[in-house]
């Protein structure tokens, strides 16, 4: 048996975001730096390992929003067109950049984009889905879920509103990977007692929080963050650690911070003359990160250094050994008071790893790497957790996030709660709606469905938390009110029987996020 256990878990997500109507899209840029940067470099490290014989098992939870895009033909096409103009871009460097420090970085750019062009459409042929799905299948990754559209559950108030956020993202799961999802990451790891109730009712086994909603649990855990504790519903809650959230997460206490690491905030989309730059930014002229990027973080000062992938490579390699180092001294530590070998918890964010700290990625496989060589600690799954050790203290966790706080502040703010009173409005009238009209069909059910998807795309947490910390709030706050709007028009249309198809046609065409949905998950229960 090994001393202890660790589970790293990723959470995946992006909100949903498509844009037919316009030829270019900012917004879609999230998605396609992420892919770039992060899912598919993550994806390169997983099969690495696999293919090198190295056992692993690591948990990623995978939003409906990411899956749906991730399989959306459009954007799929959108990509490889913008994954063409980067290579394009990034040929043009190399010559620009010859005989000088820089050349060395501007080859690997242009050899990476070719790689990730090559495995998003040959590898992979378009579908990441299915790239995860098959390490999942092999036994590597524990693929979970999340709510439909990450909304925050706390904040819902009516019960048919949660119930439909945890049964969409169990549907969504189930449609995409063709079995039931375990677990769920609830969105900001935002929990109040009750929520678990919903979990269980899905058959979902267990969930994530942060530190204190387990510390300050009904009871006192007796084993703190280090086990498991069951809620009264039977639905188990794993509590993050904080010592090893920080050491990745913060940039100035953390590895990401390190001055060998590329600098994120550097980018050629600032740093060139603009008519050079001009094809590869906004039609509009607006500067925007590229991807490209030729300093190193060199310091706290404004001052910066060429980039040299071999020193971060090599920084990797030492923080990936004191990530261990740390984890093994906390183990040996705790062992001492438990009947049973500690379990530390580290979620994060997927996008962390490579967009914002780009060696992320080949960190996480050397320490795969190196935690598969020394024995002492071994990587485990939440599932795996809970079959060996089945028995666990039971208590009532304290409503809680992982947000600034450590509560609801961030999603519940001066800057985002005007939203409120109209989700909740809408809240309401759907489910009126589902009562009304239980065994609609034709446009009508139609209808029906798309007020639901409007609702729930509503609802995204990402809307409140842009608002809450000033990034793209005019984008956040057009998005709530034209769902919003969107989901009024509907019902209007659906109480007054006068629905009109071609408008109905464009939303389902614009937003044809959840294809299967059913009006009915929003009926009351009895």
């Amino acid at each position: 048996m090994p001393e202890g256990y660790l589970t790293l878990v990723l959470h995946a997500h992006l909100p949903y975001v498509r844009h037919p109507e316009h030829a270019y899209s900012l917004e879609e840029k999230w998605l396609y730096e992420a892919i770039t940067e992060s899912y598919i470099p993550l994806l390169w490290g997983f099969e690495r390992l696999a293919d090198d014989g190295i056992p692993y098992r690591i948990t990623i939870s995978i939003s409906p929003p990411l899956m749906t895009m991730w399989r959306d033909a459009f954007l799929q096409q959108r990509y490889v067109a913008h994954l063409e103009k980067l290579i394009e871009l990034a040929e043009k460097e190399t010559h620009r950049t010859r005989r000088t420090s820089f050349e060395p970085v501007a080859r690997m750019y242009h050899e990476r984009f070719r790689k990730v062009h090559a495995t998003f459409c040959h590898r992979y042929r378009c579908d990441l889905v299915r790239a995860f799905a098959a390490l999942q299948d092999a036994g590597y990754l524990e693929i979970i879920t999340t709510a439909a559209t990450h909304g925050y559950l706390p904040l819902m108030l009516r019960p048919e509103a949660i119930r439909a956020q945890i049964a969409v993202g169990v549907m969504e799961y189930q449609n995409h990977f063709g079995r039931r999802p375990q677990g769920m990451w609830l969105p900001e790891c935002a929990y109040v007692p009750g929520i678990d109730n919903f979990l269980k009712e899905y058959g979902l086994r267990y969930f994530f929080m942060d530190t204190h909603g387990l510390l300050f649990a009904s009871h006192r855990p007796r084993y703190g963050v280090f086990a498991p504790i069951y809620c009264h519903s039977g639905v188990a809650a794993f509590g993050r650690d904080v010592e090893s959230s920080k050491q990745v997460w913060s940039a100035q206490e953390g590895y990401p911070g390190d001055f060998d690491y590329r600098e994120y905030y550097r980018d050629i989309g600032f740093d060139l003359d603009c008519e050079y730059i001009k094809p590869y930014i906004h039609p509009d002229g607006i500067r925007i990160h590229t991807g490209i990027k030729y300093y190193r973080i060199t310091g706290r000062t404004q001052h910066k250094e060429p980039y040299v992938p071999a020193w971060a490579n090599a920084k990797a390699d030492i923080h990936a050994g004191n990530f261990m180092f740390n984890r093994e001294q906390q183990i040996n530590y705790l062992r001492r008071f438990m009947d049973r070998p500690p379990l530390i918890v580290a979620p994060y964010d997927a996008e962390l790893f490579g967009h914002w700290w780009f060696e992320g990625p080949i960190w996480l496989e050397l320490l795969i790497r190196k935690i598969n060589a020394c024995k002492k600690i071994e990587l485990i799954t939440p599932s795996d957790y809970l079959a060996r050790h089945p028995c666990n203290q039971v208590a009532t966790p304290c409503a809680s996030s992982w947000g600034n706080k450590g509560y609801h502040e961030v999603w519940l703010c001066q800057a985002n709660e005007w939203i409120y009173r109209h989700l909740h409005w809408a809240q309401d009238r759907m489910v009126e709606l589902a009562a009304r009209y239980p065994h609609a069909d034709g446009i009508l059910r139609r209808a029906l469905k798309q007020a639901a998807r409007e609702l729930l795309l509503a609802q995204a947490s990402d809307w409140a938390f842009i608002m809450a910390t000033g990034t793209m709030v005019e984008y956040a706050g057009r998005r709530t009110k034209l769902h919003l709007l969107n989901f009024k028009g509907l019902w209007h249309q659906i109480r007054e029987n006068r629905l009109e198809p071609p408008w109905l046609a464009s939303l389902e065409q614009r937003h044809s996020i959840f294809p299967h949905i059913e009006p009915g998950i929003y009926a009351p229960q009895n």
